[in-house]
């Protein structure tokens, strides 16, 4: 009898271990970073603004969409700087960012109107990249070579 009370507390025991909650790994600090990058995607239904540090880990980001405006409105330039203006303020006061190098792409209408916002928040503006792709003959069409 003995022996099977030893077995009951073991399996108990061995239950309770189980359901232990594991370690957590340690959350890392904010990180501080002077100098970045602000990427400027505009399109005619959004602008998306991502804010990055020199070797491109995204530090803050938002979007039109994501700041509570829907449909057509997404494709303003008024949504665009609302949207650049909020994740250019959690980037500065999170990350104590001072200048930043701005690449826009896209031809939407959120393309000044977010550039100006950089310049609202109060951070310095080193460059102003324009990346958008530009088609140069394409590929071949469909169909038979003409003669």
């Amino acid at each position: 009898m003995a022996e099977e009370e030893v077995k009951a507390t073991t399996a108990a025991e061995t239950t309770v271990e189980a359901s232990a909650p594991k370690a957590k790994a340690a959350k890392k600090g904010k990180r501080i970073v002077n100098s970045g990058q602000v990427h400027i995607q505009a399109t005619f239904n959004n602008t998306i603004i991502s804010v990055t540090d020199k070797t491109g880990a995204v530090l803050a980001a938002s979007s039109a969409g994501a700041n509570g405006f829907r449909g057509s409105k997404k494709g303003t330039a008024f949504a665009a700087g609302v949207a650049a203006e909020k994740a250019l303020d959690y980037a500065k006061k999170n990350h104590a960012l001072n200048s930043v190098d701005v690449y826009v792409s896209g031809i939407g209408l959120g393309r000044d109107a977010a550039v100006r916002a950089v310049s609202t928040v109060g951070i310095k503006i080193d460059s102003i990249t324009d990346v958008t792709p530009i088609a140069h003959g394409g590929v071949r069409p469909k169909g038979e070579r003409k003669p």
